[in-house]
């Protein structure tokens, strides 16, 4: 095996595990799943044992257990949930890095030495998160309320990341449960397992955050120098490269063992940058060599308040500009950063930071939301004590971005036509009028799976992700095709549709209409129908009662031209769009 150099030794970092984060920030009787994007992102032990899976659509998980609570995720709930385990582990050293809310890491190397060794500080963190989780949640803040500083001392704290989303630091899935079994020799429980009936944490130590975090799943303590032999047996797909992964099992390369084995300059030729990069957490080795600097430049902003603002509101606002400020700055150094803590200091002296991930994939809007969620949750843990107010003397004096891990820019590919600089100077628009609107105040249009014209169209956030419940493209039984309506009502108008004989128009359960429609009454105003056609009937969630729903529509055209669609549902008719 070749040597190690300088740039090629990975420190030692040690890893706290919380499984099913998710489930355990939410409140619930077990069974209970917590969903995202209508699949199922994490389930309670219970609900496991019924069979329920990650990953699985909502109707299978109802299918495999019928009493299972459904409950949405709450990624603020989950950081403040996760701030007095986090303060745990911070007593033995500030630099507690969050990768997301149920998974924090710390690195071993000073604290290992003062608490008398991996072993020992595994032990201790241990005993500390346990006695963390064992307390009783703290009740959630109230939205938008003061949090004013005390005049108790000085706390730092450090990241949570509750976007949850995968990286190449961390491949696996929240509800993932531990990796195959260590064989004898390569790794050091450090912890028998934890009832799975009340929250619990796993403690694992191996060479790098990638394999520290596997360590964590399994509970061991893996011994300096054997990080590779420790992650050979797991599958190529836990390196976060799909592509990569389908294409070394076709090679006939199905673990990571087999995969390290390969020459890093074959590697580099073979599959490039991307494959480099798993190949060296393969080996055990940091993604990328380490770049020393003899000097990091000063980028971070910062924004002063005087007199002391008193709310935390303000700072969410000011935050939007100022990562706008830092991104400005990292490229114009060329650099990106793996994280950026932010820093809050009060009147009184009382500062409080802590570091999210970064690796170039937050937008300003993201990271001030970040910043939102990071403020609610030192609220609700009682970082800054009670509100009040002292003549304007107490309250917030500085707000903080500051990159930290910097490395060299790799850049991007620009589009033709200079597309992809015009799409940043739609996003520093959008992050100006979202400061002054609100985050939700600027909207975009995306489509969604449904019947009516009104259900095939979400108005999402502007830089918030969006995932259908249930794809656009998909079958819709009784969706309209062809020309779409020119004008689509929120809520649907009640209106009456008559016969000739003044006669309410009916439609039974075999989509027959008891006479020919002769008006429409709409708001009093009656219309009389020169051409109608129709019904489309559609049932629809007829397997979920409080869901289910049946009714059909009709076009109908009136006098002077105009065209209606209406929706007859529980013998109501309704006016839901209009055409020109």
């Amino acid at each position: 095996m070749p040597t190690m150099s300088d740039g090629d030794r990975t420190p030692r970092v040690l890893v706290v595990w919380c499984p099913d984060w998710p489930v355990v920030a939410v409140t619930g009787d077990d069974p209970v799943a917590v969903t995202e994007g209508g699949r199922i992102l994490a389930c309670s032990a219970g609900a496991r044992a019924a069979g329920v899976r990650q990953g699985q659509r909502l109707k299978l998980a109802q299918r495999l257990c019928p009493e299972l609570e459904l409950r949405d995720r709450d990624p603020e709930a989950e950081t403040r949930r996760f701030e007095p385990v986090v303060a745990a582990v911070e007593a033995f050293t500030p630099r507690v890095e969050v990768i997301r809310p149920g998974l924090c890491a710390i690195p071993v190397k000073g604290p290992g030495r003062y608490f008398g060794g991996e072993e020992a500080l595994a032990a201790k963190v241990g005993a500390a998160v346990a006695e963390a989780l064992s307390r009783p949640p703290v009740p959630d803040a109230v939205p938008g309320a003061v949090a004013v500083p005390t005049g108790e001392p000085t706390e730092r704290t450090d990241p949570a990341d509750p976007s949850g989303t995968l990286d190449p630091a961390n491949p696996l899935d929240p509800a993932d449960t531990a990796g195959p079994p260590d064989p004898a020799g390569r790794a050091t429980p450090t912890a028998p397992p934890a009832p799975q009936t009340a929250p619990h944490a796993r403690i694992g130590v191996a060479d790098g955050l990638f394999a520290a975090v596997l360590a964590a799943r399994a509970g061991v303590l893996v011994p300096a120098g054997r990080t590779a032999e420790f992650l050979a047996p797991y599958p190529v797909g836990t390196l976060g490269d799909e592509p990569l992964a389908e294409l070394l099992g076709r090679l006939g390369l199905p673990t990571v063992g087999a995969f390290a084995a390969l020459p890093a300059e074959s590697v580099a030729d073979r599959f490039g940058p991307s494959g480099t990069v798993a190949h060296r957490l393969a080996r055990g080795l940091q993604p990328r060599p380490l770049v020393p600097r003899d000097e990091e430049p000063d980028l971070s902003v910062e924004q002063r308040f005087d007199p002391p603002e008193p709310t935390a509101e303000p700072l969410v606002f000011v935050a939007r500009t100022l990562a706008e400020q830092l991104h400005q700055r990292l490229a114009g150094a060329g650099l990106t950063c793996r994280r950026v803590a932010v820093e809050v200091a009060c009147a009184d002296g009382r500062t409080a930071s802590r570091l999210w991930r970064h690796e170039g994939r937050l937008s300003a809007t993201a990271l001030a939301e970040r910043v939102r969620w990071q403020l609610q949750a030192w609220q609700g843990a009682g970082t800054f004590g009670s509100e009040r107010t002292n003549g304007g003397q107490e309250g917030f004096t500085l707000l903080r971005l500051a990159p930290d891990g910097l490395s060299p820019d790799q850049g991007r590919q620009l589009a033709l036509w200079g597309q992809a600089v015009a799409d940043d100077r739609v996003e520093r628009a959008v992050a100006r009028v979202q400061a002054v609107l609100g985050h939700a105040g600027l909207r975009r249009i995306e489509p969604a799976g449904g019947r009516g014209p009104g259900e095939q169209q979400v108005k999402v956030p502007w830089g918030e992700p969006y995932e259908a419940a249930a794809p656009a493209e998909a079958p819709w039984p009784g969706r309209l095709e062809g020309l779409w309506p020119t004008v689509v009502l929120r809520d649907p108008a009640p209106v009456r549709v008559l016969d000739e004989a003044g006669r309410p128009v009916t439609v039974d359960g075999r989509a027959g209409v008891s006479a020919r429609p002769a008006l429409v009454v709409v708001r009093g105003r009656e219309e009389r129908v020169a051409g109608w056609t129709g019904p489309w009937p559609a049932v629809e969630y007829w397997w979920d009662q409080s869901l289910a729903r049946r009714r059909a529509r009709f076009q109908m055209v009136v006098d002077g031209g105009r065209a209606l669609l209406l929706t007859v549902e529980g013998g109501a008719w309704y006016l839901e769009a209009g055409y020109d």
